[in-house]
């Protein structure tokens, strides 16, 4: 009898951020086995630190992060594989695209090093099919300036592609575009995940994208998954609320409680 797969992402993790301001506590643990997760809940709860995490830019203080049958992060075992090395594909939020470097170039970007400045043969094939793929063929020598909102969020995802991830990160894929277009590339992101089998990891507020795109849902409040929320069956799962250690409170202007009368 042979033994289920592993899920594809098992993360378990604690992390501490201090500013001026504020002191956050992230305590997440999830597992997703279906192809299509999404970390949805309110800015500020804690998505995009755990994507962050994820991609190995931020070491959290506690716990691991495994993809599939590898680990990337296990803070008992001090395992902490490099950003470049973990194969992940990373989509921001920005796109984060390089102005001065044309769609090809951008693309290209992270198949080439200081050591390696020019791609093989077989990634220039990987690269053209991208280009293909995605409808950017005809504007590969163009700048990203002169793109639409849609064509750089199709160049980025091209280049998180390009390296073959083992996994893909969304971070908020569609806040910068406008309604009409949501749903368009929405619909496009499914059939990019279908074709290429990349287990993807989506963060948004948005719950149109998650009722589009996802087959499970991680509800986040203040640094904590409350609930996991299957979008097949609509069953879902509440998660204890967990006590964060080490929390100070935030410090209070004078004028809140005088605020907080006038509003009640």
């Amino acid at each position: 009898m042979t033994s289920a797969p592993p899920p594809y992402l098992d993360v378990a993790i604690q992390a501490t951020l201090v500013d001026d301001t504020r002191r956050f506590e992230l305590d997440v643990r999830f597992t997703a086995a279906k192809p299509f997760a999404a970390l949805y809940g309110p800015s500020g709860a804690g998505k995009t630190l755990t994507l962050q995490a994820i991609a190995g830019l931020l070491r959290p203080t506690q716990g691991h992060i495994t993809v599939g049958d590898s680990t990337l992060f296990n803070a008992a075992q001090n395992i902490n594989i490099p950003a470049q090395h973990r194969r992940v594909g990373y989509l921001f939020q920005n796109y984060a695209l390089f102005p001065h470097l044309t769609v090809r170039q951008n693309i290209e970007f992270g198949l080439t090093s200081w050591l390696r400045r020019r791609v093989s043969p077989e990634q220039r094939r990987t690269i053209d099919d991208l280009l293909d793929s995605f409808g950017l063929s005809a504007m590969a020598d163009s700048r990203p300036a002169t793109l639409s909102g849609g064509q750089q969020q199709r160049t980025a995802l091209a280049r998180a592609l390009a390296c073959q991830p083992r996994l893909l990160l969304l971070d908020e894929p569609f806040a910068a575009l406008n309604a009409m277009l949501r749903q368009e590339l929405r619909e496009e992101l499914a059939q990019t995940c279908r074709r290429w089998h990349i287990p993807t990891l989506m963060i948004t507020h948005d719950v149109d994208d998650v009722l589009a795109l996802a087959d499970t849902a991680f509800v986040y409040e203040h640094g904590q998954i409350v609930r996991e929320v299957d979008l097949h069956s609509g069953l879902s799962t509440e998660h204890a609320r967990r006590a964060l250690v080490h929390q100070e409170p935030r410090p209070v202007h004078p004028l809140h409680d005088r605020i907080k009368a006038l509003l009640g």
